[in-house]
């Protein structure tokens, strides 16, 4: 079971740096509060409106998600108030300390509002240089990531955290490649890419979302390929799939925290071979 929560105040109090374990402990308790909000919203009537105001393309967002941020976002100022915020649905508060909570409640709000499992909630610590805690949290399965330098573990309702690995696997020829989507969030040149390395793989599945890069981290995906990212989709990913042995760069091998074009793979041999399709495309 994860620990309970002791107030984090409370440690901010005794030291003006919160050690890694205080912080993920605190990160757990933001997983289950997001959880308990957005539980009830599950598989029922949502209004669902449409942020792209110009209605060429849909991007929704509900109440659920509006309302978990929200009280992520009350928790976080209230146990850590220097501490700043980025989220999706209300944007940025700048903090007075480099640490800042990157958080996205609901990642994979289609999948979400069709009732479907394949979406989760993402809450990253950056230390103002590049995110170094990450959780993704499934609030129906209850299935919980949690990434820190050198180590990432899974954990499901009622059991005992576990470290996790990525899988060996260098060639493409033996790969599961998976996308959120193999058309709506590429380019016409994306979209070639990553055909071209989906046919060379063992097997390509689709609307993984952020559940996906889950299970890289557990060794049962190889790679990721994914365009058109924000900050707050990738910042928690990117300490679970390191900490479970795994790569997440840029196409063309750079820092992908602040999203934009990403590649996750759980072999170093099988992202470079990612690498040398995808750093072409303009």
């Amino acid at each position: 079971m994860w620990p309970p929560f002791e107030s984090g105040l409370v440690c901010y109090l005794k030291r003006m740096t919160p050690s890694i374990d205080e912080l993920a402990q605190f990160a757990c308790c933001l997983a289950n509060a997001s959880g308990d909000a957005i539980r009830p919203w599950f598989r029922t009537a949502l209004n669902v409106d449409n942020k792209d105001h110009d209605r060429d393309s849909f991007d929704p967002v509900t109440e659920a998600d509006k309302l978990a941020e929200l009280t992520l976002r009350r928790l976080i100022h209230a146990t850590y108030p220097r501490h700043g915020i980025v989220g999706e649905e209300h944007g940025q508060r700048v903090g007075d300390e480099p640490f800042t909570w990157v958080i996205d409640p609901i990642d994979g709000t289609r999948s979400f509002i069709c009732g479907m499992l394949h979406w989760g909630t993402l809450i990253a610590l950056n230390d103002g240089t590049r995110p170094i805690l990450g959780i993704l949290d499934q609030p129906i399965t209850r299935e919980r990531w949690i990434g820190r330098p050198g180590q990432a573990t899974f954990a499901a309702a009622g059991a005992m955290e576990q470290t996790i690995r990525t899988r060996a696997c260098p060639n493409l020829d033996a790969a599961v490649l998976t996308t959120t989507h193999p058309a709506d969030h590429f380019t016409k040149a994306e979209a070639d890419a990553f055909q071209s390395i989906a046919g060379r793989v063992r097997m390509t599945r689709y609307g993984g979302d952020c559940y996906a890069y889950g299970l890289l981290a557990m060794g049962l995906v190889d790679l990721v390929v994914e365009s058109g990212l924000k900050a707050w989709d990738v910042q928690a990913i990117i300490p679970i799939v390191e900490g479970a042995g795994g790569l997440m760069t840029s196409w063309t091998g750079g820092d992908a925290q602040n999203g934009g074009r990403v590649v996750a793979a759980g072999d170093p041999q099988l992202h470079a071979l990612a690498l040398e399709v995808l750093c072409t495309v303009k």
